[in-house]
């Protein structure tokens, strides 16, 4: 009889184990770029439990190209995204239906990277000079912006993607429009090169959001109540990561063992103030990213950032 129970309490356990697996809301989330520092407040939120705990089965991919998951999300081929607020205001423009719903990174980490010696002082210097950006769609529009702002003319505009060191360390352009200060900086540094770069906000370009959580208007309207889950269990993961940053980081190498443990270190301390303090949206600082994209050219269309942004 005793054996009998036994046998009885453990089939109820698995099936319970069974059924909340079954249960579990699963979520595909594009990345914006392949697996760095900027993404281990996420890695800390399925480590710790905090997304099995909301019943939340994610899944993180790495996109092919760099303007790819935005689009994907927006198609619905991916349930969320990791993207960003000047490219969301592009695309929102464009007609395509996507929504802001958490935050990641609060404030711009692009730059116009350069490298020292190549006698620029000032952006004007750039004048006449090859120069590549990451994103396209957002970093070449921003790249018009910035030249405009500060007279930088006669320029050849490049896409280079993913290969933003070598782009830069043989030579291929001059500098590059959208590397983050706290990341490819440091892997120039890490390869004895010694970068230097222009911060946006500081020529012109409006404060912004750098990375945002992003679904499409279709996915939201289906999955409201998850997707809020899943941005819930991402500030849980940012708090955390504030609190145990070095056991943050090292759930993040045991999730991405390839990645390069010394210049990551780096990155990640220079990350670690960057993260979002809230998931709430400044709709007035969206507003005054969008009139001054409407104003410059960058958008045809002027948006209504109250449509776009997810109140959490």
């Amino acid at each position: 009889m005793k054996r009998f129970f036994l046998v009885f309490a453990l089939a109820l356990s698995v099936a319970a184990t069974n059924t909340e697996t079954w249960a579990a809301e699963k979520l595909t989330v594009m990345l914006d770029w392949f697996p760095n520092v900027d993404h281990v407040p996420l890695y800390v939120a399925h480590d710790k439990g905090f997304l099995r705990d909301a019943g939340i089965d994610a899944e993180f991919l790495s996109p092919s190209e760099t303007a790819d998951a935005l689009k994907l999300a927006a198609a619905g081929q991916v349930d969320l995204a990791v993207g960003y607020q000047p490219q969301m205001i592009v695309a929102a423009s464009a007609g395509i239906e996507v929504r802001a719903v958490g935050r990641l990174v609060g404030h711009p980490l692009s730059t116009l990277l350069f490298l020292k010696g190549k006698g620029i002082e000032k952006p004007s210097d750039l004048t006449g000079k090859k120069i590549g950006y990451t994103v396209p769609g957002m970093m070449d529009v921003l790249l018009k912006a910035f030249a405009e702002r500060n007279g930088i003319t006669r320029y050849e505009a490049v896409n280079v993607g993913f290969t933003i060191v070598p782009s830069l360390a043989t030579g291929a352009v001059d500098a590059i429009m959208g590397p983050f200060k706290n990341y490819e900086t440091v892997e120039l540094e890490h390869k004895n090169l010694a970068p230097q770069w222009f911060e946006l906000e500081k020529y012109g370009i409006p404060d912004y959001d750098e990375l945002i959580v992003v679904a499409g208007a279709k996915t939201l309207a289906a999955r409201r109540a998850v997707v809020r889950s899943f941005v819930g269990c991402v500030a849980k993961g940012i708090e955390w990561t504030r609190k145990h940053p070095d056991e943050a980081l090292e759930l993040y190498f045991a999730a991405v063992p390839e990645a390069p443990r010394d210049m990551e270190r780096e990155a990640f301390r220079r990350t670690l103030p960057q993260y979002a303090v809230s998931q709430r949206f400044d709709r007035d600082r969206w507003k005054e990213f969008a009139a001054f994209a409407f104003r410059a050219g960058l958008i045809e269309r002027e948006v209504s950032v109250d449509a776009l942004v997810e109140d959490n």
